[in-house]
């Protein structure tokens, strides 16, 4: 049995051999980790990182092109108690003026029939009464104001306003002896427990704790 001219370097098995010339018109033998020629390159299909090169950043739902988000939008409880605000400030300066006036005028009337220096200390009463409602309605359009950019300071601020609203309508309830002013304690009293309801939930929570852009 012959197994090959043993002078022959790459032997008989072919190992080593080297490559056989092509004959014409045989097609190209594929090669390891080049395309063929003639086929289509494998396209990368969508969605699946390609190395070396930077993902786009994601999008999520609720943004605008690019990545940026949506503005939250103020929750109706928010926008009811914005109002009661403005509202509550009105009633409060209204008062203020009329009782500051009140009081102005009862003093004259004093200092006319000569009891001026008997009524000062119940004068001097009025006077701050009066200007605690206008200081109120002060803040009230102030953090009525402040609802659409203020942060939790505004929300803590407001629970201190409508508790303190709260004793005034109570007290003015209590005292009224059923006349005009137990009705404004009342309607005080209303007003200044749906702002206190109204900033304890979690709708007031997540408006006021939300991220500013």
């Amino acid at each position: 049995m012959s197994f090959g001219d043993p002078n022959n370097p790459y032997g008989q098995s072919g190992y080593g051999h080297p490559p056989q010339p092509q004959q014409p018109g045989q097609p190209d033998q594929p090669g390891y980790g080049y395309p063929q020629a003639g086929q289509p390159q494998q396209a990368q299909q969508p969605g699946q990182p390609g190395y070396g090169y930077p993902q786009a950043p994601p999008v999520y739902p609720g943004a605008y092109p690019g990545g940026m988000a949506v503005p939250m939008e103020m929750p109706g409880l928010m926008k009811t108690s914005r109002v009661l605000l403005f509202i509550n400030s009105g009633f409060q300066i209204l008062f203020g003026l009329l009782a500051g006036i009140a009081v102005g005028a009862a003093q004259d009337l004093s200092n006319g029939v000569g009891a001026g220096e008997e009524t000062d200390v119940l004068a001097g009463a009025g006077y701050f009464a009066a200007a605690f409602l206008l200081g109120l309605g002060a803040l009230s359009i102030f953090l009525g104001v402040k609802f659409s950019k203020g942060g939790s300071g505004i929300r803590i601020t407001t629970i201190v306003y409508a508790a303190l609203m709260i004793l005034v309508g109570l007290l003015w309830t209590v005292g009224g002896e059923g006349g005009s002013v137990t009705f404004l304690g009342i309607v005080f009293l209303v007003i200044a427990g749906i702002i206190l309801a109204s900033m304890v939930n979690s709708q007031a929570s997540a408006w006021f704790n939300r991220p500013r852009y």
